[in-house]
């Protein structure tokens, strides 16, 4: 059964020539947008007025490194930025359920993460939500997807001269001599 989201038809209206896919999983729907249309489906999403996703509570990265693909004709990325949409502007958001907008990257060169990938570039969506940036921050810190145009991308969970991005899946679990090199300092000085 196709998901039903009344966003749905609107997307397929205003972008007839973007191929969306929608995915529905326990009731939340989501909707998978190629890199070039995210933008004008987030600004179609907060400023159309049959919609009006005006709360953006999170954005999420995930690595789906050695993850079975769930459909053959599904799209590819290693990398997923999710966006998670909802909206204050309805009766109490009724008419328009929570939304899921996700993006899948496939890095373009190999790389264990020190390098910056020139595949893995989004557009910012601080101009459409201020509350974006620190969002995008984390998820430039731990993935290494870079947001263009974004007023201040520097690490916010690491300090800046960390040599990757902790949270890819080839990145070790007992990291790669960060420990190691820490400054014991004793208490006492402290």
């Amino acid at each position: 059964m196709p998901p039903t989201h009344p966003a749905l038809s609107l997307l397929k209206e205003a972008f007839p020539d973007a191929a969306l896919m929608a995915t529905e999983f326990r009731g939340d729907v989501t909707v998978v947008v190629a890199p070039k249309h995210l933008h004008p489906v987030l600004a179609f999403l907060k400023q159309h007025d049959a919609c009006r996703y005006d709360f953006l509570s999170d954005i999420a990265g995930v690595d789906y490194l050695n993850y079975p693909k769930a459909r053959a004709d599904g799209p590819e990325g290693r990398f997923g930025v999710i966006y998670l949409l909802d909206t204050t502007g309805h009766a109490g958001g009724r008419e328009f359920p929570r939304l899921r907008v996700k993006v899948l990257l496939d890095p373009s060169i190999p790389t264990d993460g020190i390098v910056a990938d020139p595949g893995l570039h989004l557009p910012t969506a601080t101009d459409l939500w201020p509350g974006a940036e620190w969002m995008e921050r984390e998820v430039f810190d731990m993935f290494g997807i870079r947001f263009d145009k974004h007023p201040d991308l520097r690490r916010i969970l690491t300090w800046e001269a960390f040599p990757a991005h902790p949270l890819r899946k080839d990145y070790p679990v007992k990291g790669r001599g960060e420990r190691e090199n820490y400054e014991v300092i004793p208490r006492e000085s402290a």
